[in-house]
């Protein structure tokens, strides 16, 4: 009699990895070989109203630091602060909260923005878009400030050059041309030490300009005449009459000042040489009397 003979299973075969799939798996149960459809999403294309307002609102954002620097001009030259405020200063300080140098400095800007609309019309009115990209080009003259910007934006590619560009063209510009010195008798500037041991102590100290020479200036200062160059002035761009009157102010420390006085009053009058205004605070102008007083008539060696 013949045994029965036992059928055994046949071991099922290990993965070879874990993310084979079992072959009972179709491609459609299997994440790993899913595919997405993502559906593009259409943008409509701007409308020709949409384009124009478009460029005119560029133009606006453009144009803004330009407007600005026009209407400070205008508020100034006209004195329209004087019913509220004693100096144009106090005015763009507590309406604006400008320092005075920050509204200069978009006055000065505005004028040279004009200067380039005349020349950029041509050029797709590729035109200065910040206060800083036309500050390098407020001290050349008009037809240089139009070769700057054409050479700039060529090397921009044809776009808004950022204001580190438009200064490198300017610097070429003024070695090439010798720029003449352009700063005027009585004009008031504040010193740039920068590297020059010779100014050590002078930084940010007002100066009055005393003598012009091709590249540089004699300046005056609380306690000696300084020759100056070009790269160490910048000046305040103060009106006449406020040129006139820190005149008035160096003339007065200077009679005073002297090495041999306490160092108290010479440190007040070295921070009377250090004024960022054209004008003595009340407290400022009694406490200069009063040294004026003490030791006006004393004689300085």
């Amino acid at each position: 009699m013949n045994k029965p003979t036992s059928k055994r299973k046949k071991p099922t075969p290990a993965s070879s990895s874990d993310d084979t799939p079992p072959d009972n798996l179709t491609q459609e149960e299997n994440p790993a070989t899913a595919t997405i459809t993502v559906s593009a999403v259409e943008i409509p294309e701007l409308t020709e109203q949409e384009q124009s307002d478009r460029l005119l609102l560029e133009r606006k954002v453009e144009r803004a630091f330009f407007e600005a620097g026009k209407a400070l001009t205008e508020l100034r030259d006209r004195r329209l602060y004087r019913s509220t405020h004693k100096t144009f200063e106090d005015y763009c300080r507590d309406r604006f909260g400008h320092s005075r140098r920050q509204s200069y400095l978009l006055m000065d800007a505005a004028v040279v923005f004009d200067n380039l609309m005349k020349k950029c019309d041509p050029m797709d009115h590729i035109l200065p878009t910040n206060e800083r990209q036309v500050r390098p080009m407020t001290k050349l003259e008009p037809h240089q400030q139009q070769e700057v910007w054409v050479k700039a934006v060529e090397q921009s590619g044809g776009k808004v050059p950022p204001a580190r560009i438009v200064k490198n063209v300017v610097q070429q510009i003024m070695e090439r041309t010798q720029v003449p010195n352009t700063y005027q008798l009585g004009e008031v500037c504040q010193i740039l030490t920068k590297d020059n041991p010779e100014l050590r102590g002078k930084s940010g100290c007002w100066a009055i300009v005393s003598a012009v020479n091709d590249f540089s200036c004699t300046v005056k200062m609380w306690d000696s005449e300084y020759a100056v160059g070009l790269q160490h002035l910048k000046s305040f761009n103060y009106l006449p009459e406020e040129c006139q009157q820190m005149q008035l102010i160096s003339d007065r420390i200077s009679r005073v000042y002297s090495d041999l006085l306490e160092e108290t009053v010479k440190s007040l009058l070295q921070s009377l040489g250090k004024l960022n205004r054209p004008y003595l605070t009340a407290v400022e102008e009694k406490l200069l009397s009063v040294v004026e007083l003490e030791y006006g008539n004393e004689i300085k060696f």
